[in-house]
């Protein structure tokens, strides 16, 4: 592996996963990889001669290939020269052992990376003297209810994709428009749209991405362009029900909305009408934003393989081991054998790629219980002695799902649940909360509803909407939509209770989540 952007003076982390064990090792009774770190300088102003530094890594496998350690270490590099990575596998047996390695390039040198662990210490003792919230008040602070309910519905989405529905879909999508560009353009946004209603927006548009690639190079067309557009509505789409959209579930799952009632099925109900007025007027200013776009490739479809093949040879290039460089005999990589130099492939459906339901069971199963669980949240919404909370319901239904869908490996789901969005919003409640003990959001409050009562009594509700509706589209264009949410609703509470903006609380929401995520 080659790392061509680098700075002078820099560090490079990398970190490793695989079935590693602790200890020392004894290279004469077991297996170990090693990772060789190569950077050469050439002769230069800064200096005369040409030099290398080399740094080698060892680390010990652990006999049964089961257990996945990670593990960090930090090189120390000479300057922004390219650095070749190799990694060498040292067994008793011809078989495959999974890696995975991450690099980070920390641009400072040792030196001040003491001052900052220094200056950071520093400030722990300053919050050690000085008073400070507990551990337990800080872990009060985190609304769970939230995090069960995105894991929850992270789970599920995780087994669903195992079906290959999303795949079928695009593929479907393709054969109802006939190879038509805008038909099969309006067709995988409207399915993009449904789907991240009830999934979420971030995850489909991750499965939709590679097909979508590889229906426009079909197409010979620029597949930018139609994932723009994919984008557009799947932030649309996601805005219509509460769990389509993070911002969604941060308002449904706040208490003091509940008891405002901002439930599941109001807010649904109430963003429903709304989002489908937005998504079909929506159509018409898509053909408008794409009138002088040329959706085409400008060079043919041969010329697109051709570099395509070439990309594919440059990335094997770099991948290949040095000590290996000089063999005599080179496979030829997948994507390259089905390009060919001078055979571009036929606009037809013998290039299409062949997506099918991959198991008809598991997608049968999938459906059933994410409905279920979707009227389960209507359910809690109208009948509220359940005393069954949306994070409880999420979680029970991706249990149910596992159990039918008898996932012999469960680690396989757990990596693809987004555990650093988790974190994200762990923080996100803990940084609200202190800003609202030192007192920041009734400032904000005070002061947009000062703003609010210069305008004459009987504008002040039609003023209120118009901002905090186009405000918050404008500040989630430029800062993301989560954090803004999380800080706009303590805001809009205290402005609800302000006798003289009489702002109502529904309507400040449903404008709040309109803003910010169907822009």
């Amino acid at each position: 592996m080659n790392l061509t952007d680098f700075r002078d003076n820099a560090l490079l982390k990398l970190q490793v996963g695989g079935p590693f064990t602790g200890g020392m090792i004894d290279l004469t009774n077991q297996e170990y990889i090693l990772i060789q770190v190569e950077q050469t300088e050439q002769a230069g102003q800064r200096r005369r001669r040409t030099q290398q530094v080399i740094h080698n890594w060892t680390i010990p496998l652990h006999g049964e290939r089961s257990d996945q350690i990670l593990m960090t270490k930090t090189f120390e590099m000479l300057s922004s020269d390219p650095i070749v990575i190799t990694v060498q596998a040292f067994l008793q047996d011809n078989e495959v052992v999974p890696l995975s390695m991450t690099h980070q390039s920390l641009y400072v040198n040792v030196e001040t990376q003491v001052a900052i662990a220094g200056i950071i210490l520093t400030g722990v003792y300053v919050l050690i003297i000085f008073e400070r919230p507990s551990l337990v008040t800080v872990v009060e602070w985190i609304d769970y209810e939230t995090l069960a309910l995105l894991f929850g519905m992270m789970v599920l989405v995780a087994i669903f994709s195992e079906t290959g529905f999303f795949d079928y879909c695009a593929v479907k999508a393709y054969q109802l428009s006939r190879g038509r560009v805008w038909p099969m353009i309006i067709i995988l946004c409207l399915i993009a749209a449904i789907l991240s209603a009830f999934l979420d927006n971030v995850t489909t548009m991750m499965l939709f991405t590679p097909v979508t690639i590889r229906l426009c190079e079909v197409l010979n067309l620029d597949p930018r362009h139609v994932l723009i557009a994919e984008v557009i509505f799947t932030n649309i789409g996601g805005a219509a029900t509460a769990v389509g959209d993070p911002p969604n579930v941060i308002i449904v799952s706040n208490q003091d909305l509940r008891k405002e009632g901002i439930d599941f099925a109001s807010f649904t109900g109430y963003m429903f009408l709304g989002i489908c007025l937005v998504l079909f007027t929506s159509f018409p200013f898509l053909r408008m934003l794409y009138w002088n776009k040329k959706l085409y490739n400008k060079e043919s479809i041969e010329i697109v393989e051709l570099k395509h093949e070439i990309l594919v040879w440059r990335q094997t290039a770099q991948r290949i081991n040095p000590c290996q460089q000089r063999g005599d005999s080179c496979e030829m990589p997948p994507d390259a054998k089905s390009a060919q130099p001078g055979k571009s492939a036929p606009q037809d459906d013998e290039n299409l790629p062949k997506h099918r339901i991959t198991d008809k069971v598991l997608l049968v199963k999938c459906v059933s219980v994410l409905a279920v669980v979707i009227f389960m949240f209507f359910v809690n919404s109208f009948v509220p002695s359940i005393h069954l909370d949306l994070g409880w319901i999420a979680i029970l239904g991706a249990l149910w799902l596992l159990v039918l869908a008898d996932i012999q490996d469960f680690e396989i789901i757990l990596h693809r649940v987004e555990w650093a969005t988790l974190l994200f919003f762990a923080g996100l409640f803990v940084l609200m909360e202190a800003l609202a003990q030192l007192q920041l959001i009734d400032y904000i409050g005070e002061q947009t509803a000062l703003l609010i009562k210069a305008v004459p009594e009987d504008q002040r509700l039609a003023i209120a909407i118009i901002l905090v509706m186009w405000v918050s589209a404008l500040a989630s264009s430029l800062i993301d939509n989560i954090p803004f949410t999380a800080t706009m609703i303590p805001v809009l509470i205290n402005l609800s209770q302000d006798a003289d903006v009489n702002l109502p609380v529904k309507t400040s929401h449903l404008c709040l989540s309109h803003g910010s995520l169907s822009w």
